[in-house]
């Protein structure tokens, strides 16, 4: 059966498009595992102004179509990507979403764009540069977990509330990040909840290793479904009826790009 149905942008919005079906521990993983950027103190780093010194004050229009244009080139850049790598839409095959898990990694590296796992640390970098002391910055952290729908089933939050409240008792004051002293009792504090809840900072490149793999099957999935609706939905015009119906993993993407 001719898969005409199943439109370009469908496709492309598919593949691109973060999927939202990893496991809420695996996330939990990342975000508590990202804090010992509790170290930093607050003074906002010299890097994170390295790109941006000193921005061209642009017009709305012009701010616009730069915008545009950066926007229509990751995703030319990405379309160039997909034409040439072979996906197999089979969720069910592991060799078939570790190869669409490495094609999108190279999409996301060649249009430079965040992996789930490093829009989790961008997100918490971002939003917590500024934060002086270490209770908003914790809170923070639970506003950013909110933020992305996730629940604390590990209960690490209020593991790592009582550590600080703990520490602030004997300082009998508001923990400040910039309190060397301070920050590395309440990091020993934070390394005794890790160990606890099973996280070790070695082990987060395999966290986000298997986040990436999850989220890959999740999008393979989307993409299957995506299929198979444009496939049925072609099936019921008169001049297809009699067609027989492709299996998605038969389908070659690289066509109907």
């Amino acid at each position: 059966m001719a898969f005409r149905l199943f439109s370009k942008s469908r496709q492309i919005d598919a593949m691109m498009k973060t999927a939202t079906t990893m496991t809420v521990t695996q996330q939990q993983q990342l975000l508590y595992g990202s804090q010992i950027i509790l170290q930093q103190k607050h003074v906002v780093p010299v890097r994170y102004f390295a790109k941006e010194a000193a921005p061209p004050v642009l017009k709305g229009d012009e701010m616009l179509k730069n915008i545009f244009l950066e926007i229509k080139k990751k995703y030319e850049t990405a379309i160039e990507v997909l034409r040439k790598e072979k996906i197999t839409i089979d969720p069910e095959d592991p060799a078939a979403v570790n190869q669409y898990a490495k094609v999108m990694k190279t999409v996301r590296e060649k249009a430079d764009l965040f992996s789930e796992s490093q829009r989790v640390k961008h997100t918490i970098q971002t939003e917590t540069q500024g934060i002086p002391d270490a209770r908003t910055y914790l809170l923070t952290l639970k506003e950013i977990r909110i933020k992305r729908g996730l629940t604390d089933d590990l209960g690490a939050e209020a593991m790592m509330i009582d550590a600080l409240e703990k520490v602030e008792k004997e300082l009998k004051k508001p923990l400040m990040r910039n309190d060397k002293k301070g920050m590395a009792v309440l990091l020993a504090e934070f390394d005794q909840i890790n160990k606890k809840l099973g996280i070790r900072k070695e082990d987060l490149p395999k966290y986000e290793e298997q986040l990436e793999l999850k989220i890959a099957k999740a999008q393979l999935e989307e993409l299957k479904m995506d299929a198979v609706e444009a496939m049925e939905t072609q099936r019921k015009r008169e001049e297809f009826k009699d067609e027989p119906v492709s299996e998605t993993k038969s389908l070659d993407i690289r066509n109907f790009i």
